[in-house]
């Protein structure tokens, strides 16, 4: 070790035992929080010239700035890296619904790694990670959570606001401690406010708040008073001159992003609260903040010229910002520009809290802590693996690694040659223009066979080929209820009525009281099915209804599909959910 570096960690080792507060600075306060779909260009410190974010910028000049931090190119699986330090395929995270987005219980979160050494942890927002027991947050290592289902309020899995329709973000029934709970106010407020509540418990001991804000999320719906600030504007408008690659809006992209806009400054504003109480209570030096998105805009709209947006590979669906904030242990106003990741969360909080990172299991992330102390580190030759397909990854559409300045992308087929595959050094092209595949074919080459090696042990992984399930049954959740996000079966089940869908899942023996809710009112004179396994069980419906009851099943403990249908005209209907309640 030299000797900066040498002084630089008896700094931080001596502000740790030097720092004055009433809690243990050895073990500081972590504030983690992330947004729903908010791009890179979402802030007007990264160059939006329209939009209002005074609290994150300042926040962001105040910070460690990360400058080349990517994540997964949707939610789901950038949650599950996050929370674990592992590739999401590793967590038996594959998709955003149709069956793929409940992480595996035997994962290690964040939440379980600090309470193990004394944390107290809440998360406020959205998990997407898990509705049923054993994957909730609650049984992932959170002491208290205040939550919607699925990925998103408004979406067929979130059942307690799909039914509000265009007010879903208003007076929600939400999830406290897997309890449904009436809340008043807009979600963004009120996520904020229980977070708030979640610090001031717990600002005598250390804590681990995990504030994962819906908005700006579809759908965009925000208070009147946010949205009359940008109701005017044209969001096109101030770029006729830059000469970086924009993509041309229509007027339903201008009107999209001037929501986005309202709801992202209402964040900003929420975001002042929270940080004035950590000040308020003196705990700000001690408290590490974290702001992050977890991928890029889902609509056309700014984003700093790059290629690609949310569900793209490219650096615009990939790419976003990451500023972080210890002020006890580093000085801010930093710029970091080593390629770093979502994955590296989990063993930098490690470091710093004095956690353990589990030792059972592959972490694929690294500390941030030697860029942070301006180590020198090589991590140039570290692979990212983005992907992104609905249910499995397909070989080699939508698909990438990087390594170093150099990104080989595919979209094309899985027996291409390397020439229909797109190569790009992404330090002289940021925007990702100009395909080096024909001149740099030995370099393609290279990375095509490390995507293979990567590819094939995700897919490979135990949580892929044995998926997670809910269990039914238990003292833990009773009942269980199984919603639509959580569906497998046909492609796509969202609310449609005539679709196959199923549910994977274990069920303990014993008797059984389940309801068939449905979307719409079915027509009488119809049979509901319940099938598992081999075992049929089958009910004749005499009046038009929405819900259906059988009373008193008897289940012996079986694993496998569980199949709901309502058969009626010549149509197969699947339930909007399903409730199993065991009696005894």
């Amino acid at each position: 070790m030299n000797l900066k570096n040498l002084i630089s960690t008896c700094i931080f080792i001596s502000i740790l035992f030097s720092f004055g507060t009433a809690q243990n600075v050895s073990h500081p306060n972590v504030l983690l929080i992330i947004t729903d779909d908010q791009g890179y260009g979402d802030l007007g410190i990264n160059g939006n010239p329209h939009i209002q974010t005074p609290v994150i910028d300042q926040f962001a000049r105040e910070s460690i700035r990360f400058n080349k931090f990517y994540v997964s190119p949707v939610c789901a699986p950038t949650r599950s890296s996050l929370m674990t330090g592992r590739f999401s395929l590793r967590t038996g995270v594959r998709d955003t619904y149709n069956g793929g987005a409940t992480m595996a219980p035997e994962e290690i979160t964040i939440a379980e790694m600090l309470k193990d050494i004394g944390y107290s942890t809440g998360i406020f927002g959205k998990w997407h990670l898990g509705d049923n027991y054993p994957s909730r947050p609650n049984d992932q290592g959170f002491d208290e959570s205040v939550i919607h289902l699925s990925g998103g309020m408004g979406q067929v899995g979130d059942f307690t606001t799909w039914f509000q329709g265009d007010s879903s973000y208003f007076n929600p029934v939400l999830w406290h401690n897997g309890i449904q709970e009436k809340y008043d106010g807009y979600c963004t407020d009120i996520f904020a406010q229980q977070a708030i509540k979640f610090i001031e418990n717990n600002k005598e001991k250390p804590f681990f708040c995990y504030l994962a804000f819906n908005a700006p999320h579809t759908p965009l719906q925000v208070p009147d008073e946010y949205y009359q600030k940008y109701k005017n504007i044209d969001p096109a408008s101030g770029f006729e001159n830059d000469e970086r690659p924009f993509v041309k809006m229509t007027e339903q992209n201008k009107e999209d992003a001037r929501k986005v806009y309202a709801m992202v400054e209402n964040i900003d504003d929420n975001l002042a609260k929270i940080f004035k109480k950590l000040d308020e209570l003196q705990i700000e030096k001690n408290t590490i903040a974290i702001f992050m998105t977890d991928n890029g805009p889902q609509q056309i709209r700014y984003i700093a010229g790059m290629r690609g947006r949310k569900g793209s590979v490219y650096r615009g669906g990939v790419r976003v910002p990451f500023y972080f904030r210890y002020p006890a242990a580093f000085e801010g106003d930093k710029d970091i520009e080593t390629t770093t990741a979502h994955i590296d969360i989990l063993p930098t909080l490690a470091e710093i809290c004095g956690a353990e990172i589990p030792k059972d299991r592959i972490i694929d992330g690294k500390s941030l802590l030697p860029l942070i102390n301006n180590r020198r580190v090589d991590w140039a030759s570290r692979p990212l693996f983005f992907y992104w397909t609905r249910r499995y990854p397909e070989l080699y559409n939508n698909i990438s690694i990087q390594e170093g300045n150099m990104k080989l992308v595919g979209h094309t087929d899985y027996n291409a040659d390397i020439q229909d595959f797109e190569l790009f050094d992404i330090e002289k092209d940021p925007y990702e223009q100009t395909n080096l595949v024909t001149k740099e074919a030995d370099v393609a080459k290279n990375l095509k066979t490390k995507l293979d090696k990567i590819y094939q042990e995700l897919i490979h992984s135990g949580n892929i080929l044995h998926p997670p399930v809910p269990v039914i049954g238990t003292k833990n959740e009773n009942p269980v209820i199984l919603n639509r996000n959580d569906a497998d079966g046909e492609r796509g089940i969202w609310s449609q009525e005539e679709i196959y869908g199923k549910w994977h899942v274990k069920i303990l023996e014993g008797n059984y009281n389940i309801r068939f809710k449905f979307i719409k009112t079915v027509k009488g004179g119809g049979k509901m099915t319940l099938e598992t396994g081999p075992v049929i069980h089958q009910k004749i419906n005499i009046t038009d209804t929405d819900l259906i009851e059988m009373h008193n099943v008897h289940f012996t403990e079986t694993e496998g599909e569980l199949v709901p249908f309502y058969s009626v005209a010549g149509k197969n209907i699947l339930p909007f959910w399903v409730e199993i309640e065991r009696i005894n």
